[in-house]
């Protein structure tokens, strides 16, 4: 019996000061992407690899991309929040209405990059966003660098030029700004873009120059506009339960690599993952047409409206700060855009 007890208490002291005997801890991490697409070449798998090395090999991350049984873009905020998966990077604009607070960042001509766009949306997390992600651990929380007017069949290179056009619009926001200038969007996941294209049932979209090589979209597309019309922000989160209930190492590993240190790195890997989509473009001769800081600004003065209407939107379904958010998105913006 002494023996027994001696040994249940020699393999208790060596489980906890030797992580390789503690119970492997494995997370489901999903995202809507595929899996050869830099967000998770880049970005996901050294995160998760980092984490496993970290851990001493106490946590195993698998990832679920677009394609698996995880990987739809409009279940990735719901999946998380229930526990279906334990981490997930999604899109705030799906499904739709769910996170208003933080897609204000989507609105119109509001910024030119993706790192000032994610520092504000982090800057901004704790006073105004935070409410959104109840059941939720933040991790970060990004957006990608301004997008472009992409189209096939016909050049846009002025307002007038969209009227009457079928684009893929990314959120609410934009689809307004759409409304506005004429054309139809047209809600899809991006990954459903290249088929529609290819059958003539849009005649563009909007998007980052990134998303033209991550999708191949370089092959049915014609004509670019170089709007840096909007960005789309996007959410890296895990379940709070399953947060709260790791070791509290494993918490801290988990805190080093996420929040500030994290968000900074969007903008370089933005402007990294952007270039393959840019030589795409240029490979197929494709004219790029970019508008100056001049004719941005006409842009943004035109399609004032659709800002106004979109912010007097969210104060009537309840988000009654939603334009004191904004002013201090512009003023965020303007801090780190100087």
């Amino acid at each position: 019996m002494k023996r027994t007890l001696f040994a249940s208490a020699v393999l208790v002291i060596s489980t906890v000061f030797n992580p390789s005997l503690a119970e492997t801890i494995e997370l489901k991490l999903s995202h809507f992407l595929p899996s050869s697409h830099p967000t998770q070449k880049e970005f996901l798998e050294p995160w998760a690899k980092e984490l496993e090395e970290r851990t001493n090999g106490q946590v195993k991350v698998s990832i679920f991309p677009a394609g698996s049984a995880f990987g739809h873009v409009a279940k990735q905020y719901d999946q998380v929040k229930a526990g279906v998966v334990d981490i997930s990077h999604g899109l705030t604009g799906f499904p739709r209405g769910r996170l208003p607070r933080t897609l204000i960042m989507d609105l119109p001509f509001l910024t030119k990059s993706s790192d000032a766009a994610s520092r504000t949306l982090w800057d901004l997390y704790p006073e105004y966003l935070a409410q959104e992600y109840a059941g939720l651990k933040v991790l970060a929380l990004h957006a990608h660098n301004p997008g472009l007017i992409h189209t096939r069949g016909k050049q846009v290179k002025s307002m007038e030029d969209l009227k009457g056009m079928r684009l893929r619009a990314p959120s609410a926001a934009i689809s307004m700004m759409l409304k506005q200038l004429g054309a139809t969007p047209v809600g899809l996941p991006p990954t459903q873009v290249y088929e529609n294209l290819q059958k003539g049932v849009i005649d563009g979209n909007v998007f980052p120059y990134e998303a033209v090589h991550g999708f191949k979209l370089s092959e049915v597309l014609d004509y670019h506009l170089d709007a840096k019309a909007y960005t789309t922000s996007f959410y890296f989160v895990m379940n709070e339960k399953k947060y709260n209930a790791l070791p509290a190492d494993v918490r801290t590993v988990i805190d080093d690599m996420s929040g500030e240190s994290l968000v900074a790195k969007f903008g370089p890997w933005w402007n990294s993952w952007d270039k393959p989509g840019l030589a795409d473009i240029e490979n197929k001769g494709n004219p790029i047409v970019t508008l100056s800081d001049t004719q941005r600004e006409e842009w943004r003065v035109a399609l004032q409206p659709t800002t106004d209407g979109y912010i007097k939107g969210l104060e009537e379904k309840g988000v009654t700060n939603a334009r004191e958010i904004y002013d201090a998105a512009v003023k965020t913006i303007a801090k780190y855009e100087q």
